[in-house]
């Protein structure tokens, strides 16, 4: 008979917990129409401006043509530009459009209700421990990434990643 307790796994609960902070999320930008696809780009570009396509695809862990299909409706949308890369005439950098900056905002302001939901009932003092014992489980799992232990599908969906909250 085992010990597990799937109520005290800390892959269980920090998987519950990131599904339930993206679900919580993803309720507040449905009223600003994007999906979660959509906001994850527009997130990532604020951050990484002038990155190439392939660059953006490998860090949110899709498939390449799964994000042109994504820009493609960003950039209709009038949120994404495409530039060509003044390095490489094949590849495409993505930048932000003066229009996507607003709902930029709306989303950080989102982002701010769903991590106040999240912690609620934790002091300052336990927020910065959680926050800084995070750091180091990244850290700790980055690490074995550069040491060259990718995990096998590098491309497919990250059930843990949440960028917002």
């Amino acid at each position: 008979m085992s010990d597990y307790n799937p109520e005290r796994s800390f892959g269980f609960l920090l998987y519950d917990a990131a599904r339930l902070l993206r679900r919580d999320f993803d309720r507040r930008a449905r009223s600003l129409g994007l999906t979660r696809a959509q906001w994850s780009v527009l997130a990532h570009l604020k951050r990484n401006e002038g990155l190439r396509q392939a660059a953006v695809a490998d860090t949110l862990e899709l498939e390449p043509i799964t994000l042109v299909r994504l820009l493609d409706r960003l950039e209709a949308a009038g949120w994404v530009e495409r530039r060509p890369d003044p390095t490489d005439r094949r590849a495409r950098q993505l930048f932000l459009t003066e229009k996507a900056r607003p709902v930029l905002d709306q989303l950080m302001a989102l982002a701010t209700e769903t991590r106040a939901v999240a912690l609620a009932g934790f002091s300052e003092a336990e927020r910065e421990v959680l926050i800084d014992a995070l750091i180091k489980v990244r850290a700790n799992l980055s690490s074995r990434d550069v040491a060259g232990e990718k995990p096998a599908n590098r491309h497919a969906p990250s059930r843990l990643a949440t960028h917002h909250a």
